[in-house]
C-alpha cells in the first residue's frame, strides 16, 4: 500500500509539552513509509487547538488518522467529526463524550489514584510542579530528559482544560487506544474505562504518561495498525 492511498498521520500533543516529543514516533512512522504531520497546539483553548489541527488537515491530500496524547485526546475527539478524518488513535489520552471536558473527566479521580502535581492557576494558565514532574509525568525517562521537559513546559490554558466536546469523533469513526499501565497523570483504570466506552481497539504497555516518548515503537506500531486497517 503506497503512502498516497492510505491515510496520513497527524500527531497532536497534550498539555505542558509541545510537538517535539513526537520525534521518536515520527521517525519510526516515516521509516514505514507513512505521511506524518505534527500539530503545534497553542494549548490556550480547545477551540484554538481544534483550529490548529484543522490547519494541518488543510495541507494534507486525502484523509488522515488523528493521534492524540493526553489532552490531545480531547482535541482529536472534537476534530474527529471532520470528514477528512478516517480514524482516531488515543495514546494515554482523554476521550471525552459530548458536553464533557478534561475538567469534568478529572473531577472525580478513582480512590487512591495519584494526584497530578498541577500548581494553582496563574493568569489563567496551569503548570506542573517542576520538582514532581519526573515522578508524575515522565517516570520511565532519564532524569535529565525529564528535567528538560519540566523546565520547558508550555502553559496550559484553563479554556483548554474546560473546553467541552460538541460532537465526539469516536462516535462516528473507528478508534484505537494505547493504555500506559504505569501512568501517574491519567490513572490506568480511567484510561481503560474511556477506551472501552469509545469501543476502541485496546493495547496496553507498561509505561509512564510520557509513553509516547519512552516507547515510540509501541506507539508507532499501534498507529501503523490503525492506518493499515483503514487503507
Amino acid at each position: 500500500m503506497n503512502a498516497t492511498t492510505r491515510p496520513a498521520v497527524v500527531l497532536v500533543h497534550g498539555g505542558f509539552v509541545d510537538g517535539s516529543g513526537w520525534r521518536g514516533v515520527y521517525d519510526r512512522l516515516r521509516a514505514q513509509g507513512h505521511r506524518v504531520a505534527v500539530v503545534q497546539n497553542p494549548t490556550v483553548s480547545l477551540e484554538g487547538d481544534v483550529a490548529a489541527t484543522k490547519q494541518v488537515l488543510d495541507d494534507i491530500e486525502g484523509q488522515a488518522v488523528l493521534v492524540g496524547h493526553s489532552y490531545g485526546g480531547a482535541v482529536i475527539t472534537e476534530t474527529g467529526s471532520d470528514p477528512r478524518v478516517a480514524g482516531l488513535v488515543y495514546i494515554a489520552a482523554f476521550a471525552p463524550d459530548k458536553a464533557e471536558s478534561v475538567n469534568t473527566l478529572i473531577a472525580d479521580p478513582p480512590p487512591g489514584a495519584p494526584v497530578p502535581p498541577i500548581l494553582p492557576p496563574k493568569d489563567g494558565y496551569l503548570f506542573l510542579d517542576r520538582e514532581k514532574f519526573h515522578d508524575s509525568f515522565a517516570g520511565d525517562l532519564p532524569e535529565d530528559e525529564a528535567a528538560f521537559m519540566a523546565d520547558s513546559q508550555i502553559p496550559w490554558g484553563l479554556d483548554a482544560l474546560g473546553g467541552s466536546i460538541t460532537e465526539p469523533g469516536w462516535r462516528l469513526k473507528p478508534s484505537w487506544y494505547l493504555v500506559a499501565s504505569d501512568d501517574r497523570m491519567i490513572p490506568p483504570p480511567a484510561q481503560r474505562a474511556m477506551a472501552e466506552r469509545t469501543g476502541a481497539t485496546i493495547r496496553e504497555v507498561p509505561g509512564s504518561h510520557s509513553v509516547y516518548v519512552s516507547q515510540p515503537q509501541a506507539v508507532a506500531d499501534l498507529i501503523h495498525t490503525a492506518v493499515e486497517s483503514l487503507a
